[in-house]
């Protein structure tokens, strides 16, 4: 009963602090951002800019061919930057990239080369027939290079007609798939509803440091632990409002939310015993800002990894904050893997109540000093 009231009396008092409505302001900017701003699909068509060395019929027929692939069947005439005038350029458009036809070839590579984007010259002689030149900016991979270098050994048709052959089979088809907004989402929950709490809670600290509270728990029949787990609990219920705040309007009943709940208090229980820890080294949080925001990036970095699953060393999957990551991701999927999900949950539960235990000790040494 004693933690009860306890809690109850800290969930009052943080309900009266800033950081009480910072918390659930920035769960509604966040909603608001992904609703107005962050589009359902990103565009992700690449942009070519070409240009054509070849005589005006070949040309024609090359054109004929892009508009049959193009979507709305007509090319736009758009305007380009070229050094300090503005050129004409054929917009072509189909499902995977925007095909920009320009005048000449000193256009084509210099737009090409300002953009930071692919460029090529197509051309046609009696002794070569088509070739092509590509010009490309270094950033590409080399199965990329390779491949122009050998696209064009093979006719057109050969090589549409390898690819059409290939035999492709599925290792599954019981999947769901998120829209590129969706797939933000476990980012997002695991900075606003997992690390955040390191720093709200370690906040809350500081304010009963300078306000003697924490001290006069050595004179008091309360345990220090009832305190700094009411403190825990105030943090797992602002962090599960904030969270279903964000989560409900943009991925309705698809989650798995007994998995949710689950795996935030055991994410949010670890990362509020580390911000305790941290809070008992330090008498303000100005003292403490440098360690918590290094700690917060360097937790972060899995969240990079998960943006280019390419980047994906073994060192940052050891890193504690890579399974959680993809445990919010297994929550938001109706077919979630709940396995994987439970083993992560008891992780954080069994390290955060490690450390809820030596920020216990930290505390009572403190008021022993």
């Amino acid at each position: 009963m004693k933690l009860w009231h306890s809690f109850i009396k800290e969930l009052q008092l943080a309900s009266k602090s800033y950081y009480f409505y910072m918390e659930l302001f920035i769960a509604l900017l966040i909603l608001f951002i992904f609703i107005f701003v962050v589009p359902e699909e990103f565009n992700t068509k690449s942009k070519e800019y070409l240009a054509f060395e070849m005589p005006e019929a070949m040309v024609e027929y090359s054109k004929s061919l892009m508009l049959e692939e193009d979507l709305d069947g007509k090319a736009e005439i758009v305007q380009l930057k070229y050094k300090d005038e503005e050129v004409d350029a054929e917009l072509y458009e189909d499902e995977d990239k925007r095909m920009y036809v320009l005048e000449n070839r000193d256009q084509a590579i210099w737009i090409a080369d300002d953009k930071n984007q692919f460029g090529g010259i197509i051309k046609w002689s009696e002794e070569e027939g088509n070739t092509y030149e590509y010009y490309l900016q270094g950033y590409e991979s080399e199965r990329l290079r390779n491949t122009y270098l050998v696209l064009h050994n093979e006719s057109m048709d050969v090589v549409e007609a390898i690819f059409d052959n290939q035999d492709v089979r599925p290792l599954s088809t019981d999947f769901d798939l998120l829209t590129d907004r969706q797939n933000v989402l476990p980012t997002v929950l695991f900075y606003n509803g997992a690390l955040m709490g390191l720093f709200i809670i370690a906040a809350y600290i500081f304010l009963d440091k300078n306000e003697g509270i924490i001290k006069a728990y050595a004179v008091t029949a309360a345990h220090v632990w009832q305190y700094l787990l009411s403190k825990v609990g105030v943090m797992l219920v602002v962090t599960t409002v904030s969270t279903l705040i964000i989560v409900i309007p943009l991925m309705g009943t698809q989650p798995n939310y007994p998995l949710l709940l689950l795996l935030l208090a055991g994410t949010a229980f670890a990362a509020s015993s580390l911000g305790l820890v941290i809070a008992s080294f330090y008498e303000d949080l100005m003292q403490a800002f440098a360690v918590i925001f290094v700690l917060i990036l360097a937790c972060g970095i899995p969240a990079i990894a998960y943006f280019i699953p390419s980047w994906e060393p073994l060192w940052v999957k050891l890193l504690p904050t890579y399974p959680m990551i993809h445990g919010f991701k297994e929550v938001l999927l109706s077919n979630s893997d709940v396995s994987y999900v439970l083993m992560v949950s008891l992780g954080y539960f069994v390290g955060g109540l490690l450390i809820f235990m030596f920020a216990n000790y930290r505390y009572k040494r403190t008021l022993r000093v």
